[in-house]
């Protein structure tokens, strides 16, 4: 999934990149209202976050440029205008959010969540087999929701999280190797250092499985890789 992030401030949107990237998400990113619509009409992304205040075109007229050519494409405003009217505003152009700045990294990726959830919903009814819920043991993962489900317990997971699940369900039996994994729940062009994928398992372990220090759902292959029995 392919978020564009619009905003003029270096920090902030190298921020919000890495924060969307570390979820699993393809970031392309622009520094002013101009190259924010050039880079939407090119690459078509699934939706954007976007800047109020930007240089050569503010966010709202970017934002009404985008609704001639697409009503849906989910769009959240990210602005340090924090009155009533600025929100009001934002929203009857379509916006489906409003983050005021500052604002903390487990705010910006609930609400980026919340997007996503409704954007995959919207494939699962246009795509068929896109977003299909599978089960993994006890385990069930419902991608459209970017939740699993254990009885009673309800599971967060991130867009890479799923990612993972599904390739490991796709290859019930057979063992994953680390290529594998990085090609496709990270990107082609990801670099990763020796650790990366297996400190993401560890930490999504914790949350999936029933016992993580005996993990059923993501059996380790020691030198290998990893597996799901079945």
């Amino acid at each position: 999934m392919k978020v564009l992030i619009a905003e003029d401030d270096t920090h902030i949107r190298k921020g919000l990149k890495e924060v969307l990237e570390g979820e699993g998400y393809a970031v392309i990113a622009a520094g002013d209202g101009l190259t924010a619509l050039d880079l939407f009409k090119a690459q078509r992304p699934d939706f954007i976050c976007l800047d109020i205040m930007m240089p050569g075109m503010d966010g709202y007229e970017v934002c009404r440029r985008i609704r001639q050519t697409d009503p849906h494409i989910p769009v959240i405003f990210i602005s340090a205008k924090s009155e009533e009217i600025d929100r009001v505003v934002g929203l009857e152009l379509g916006a489906d959010d409003f983050i005021i700045k500052p604002f903390g990294v487990r705010e910006v990726i609930a609400r980026i969540r919340a997007v996503t959830r409704r954007c995959m919903s919207t494939k699962e009814k246009t795509e068929s087999n896109t977003c299909e819920p599978f089960v993994m043991g006890d385990l069930k993962i419902v991608p459209a929701e970017l939740r699993a489900y254990r009885g009673d317990i309800t599971i967060d997971l991130s867009l890479r999280d799923v990612k993972i699940l599904d390739l490991l369900h796709r290859n019930q039996g057979k063992v994953v190797d680390r290529d594998m994994f990085f090609d496709a729940c990270w990107g082609l062009d990801f670099m990763p250092n020796s650790r990366t994928l297996d400190q993401h398992i560890a930490q999504l372990r914790k949350r999936i499985e029933a016992d993580p220090k005996n993990p059923v759902v993501i059996r380790t292959v020691h030198g290998a890789g990893y597996r799901w029995e079945g």
